[in-house]
């Protein structure tokens, strides 16, 4: 009898021992703070959407951003149409891509209830030459091929640049979103090709030339200060159309009043992030929350 409670005493002891050991082992995987000490807060994440590879921005807003405890996760899209879709869908927060004439007419055509709470940059449309056929303006022929942007609104800008170039004219009630359905008179005999603005850069080499923007020519390579031979006047005195062609923050409409996006738009109107897009992209993008 003696034997067996023994027996049970240290079986007993045992298994107190085993289970106070993977006690122990809980605590240390949960990290438990010492007693006065506090364990840092997870930060608030918001997922941003982008188009592109022209981003060293978001690194300074997060650096700038870092005593708030928020940090933007960017989600990178290969095209202009799905980042609306993500944002109104709920599966990212904010999106920054798009001008606002791109989001009014995204939002005419698919009801999202989507809205803009920030402005960011211009990026100006450059016609860029493929060297290798043609080395200026004047170069370009009848016959060639020109490759624009397929939707209305870029392609409409798109268009309108080549009026201002003088290969085209369009009927002046279509304002800055004309389709090539509006061009009313040929100056030159070009072919224009409508494409996915994302693309333009990878077909540049089948044409004459490409109408890109600041953000997909980065993106592809291109300086707009070097490998351009005529570029968007985005003086708003000159061009009437500028308004909307700046670049936006966009929120859900129920989410426009967030104090995290607030801060995140108020960040990125910053002289630090101004600095970082001057030095980084050489002219590519122009600040606009001046």
């Amino acid at each position: 009898m003696k034997k067996n409670l023994k027996k049970l005493f240290a079986t007993a002891l045992a298994t107190t021992i085993i289970l106070g050991l993977a006690g122990c082992g809980s605590t240390t995987d949960k990290e438990v703070p010492a007693e006065g000490e506090e364990t840092a807060a997870k930060p608030t994440v918001v997922k941003v959407g982008v188009v592109g590879e022209y981003n060293a921005q978001w690194d300074t807003i997060n650096e700038l951003l870092a005593g708030d405890n928020i940090q933007v996760e960017l989600v990178k899209f290969t095209d202009y149409a799905a980042p609306n879709r993500a944002l109104n869908d709920g599966e990212i927060d904010l999106n920054a891509f798009q001008h606002k004439a791109f989001l009014a007419n995204d939002i005419e055509k698919q009801g999202y209830e989507i809205t803009s709470i920030g402005d960011t940059i211009i990026a100006p449309l450059s016609i860029y030459n493929n060297k290798e056929k043609i080395s200026s303006i004047e170069d370009i022929k009848d016959g060639d091929t020109i490759a624009i942007p397929s939707d209305l609104t870029n392609g409409g800008r798109a268009l309108k640049l080549l009026e201002a170039a003088g290969f085209i004219e369009c009927n002046p009630e279509k304002g800055y979103v004309p389709t090539k359905q509006d061009i009313t008179k040929y100056n030159k005999q070009i072919e224009i090709l409508e494409a996915e603005s994302a693309t333009l850069g990878n077909i540049l080499p089948d044409c004459a030339a490409a109408i890109i923007n600041g953000g997909n020519a980065f993106t592809a390579g291109l300086d707009p200060n070097t490998d351009s031979i005529f570029t968007e006047n985005v003086d708003p005195a000159v061009n009437e159309a500028v308004p909307q062609l700046i670049n936006i923050i966009v929120s859900r409409t129920a989410d426009q009043d967030n104090e995290v996006y607030k801060k995140i738009v108020d960040a990125y109107h910053t002289d630090e992030v101004k600095a970082t897009i001057d030095e980084q992209y050489k002219g590519a993008f122009i600040c606009t929350w001046e």
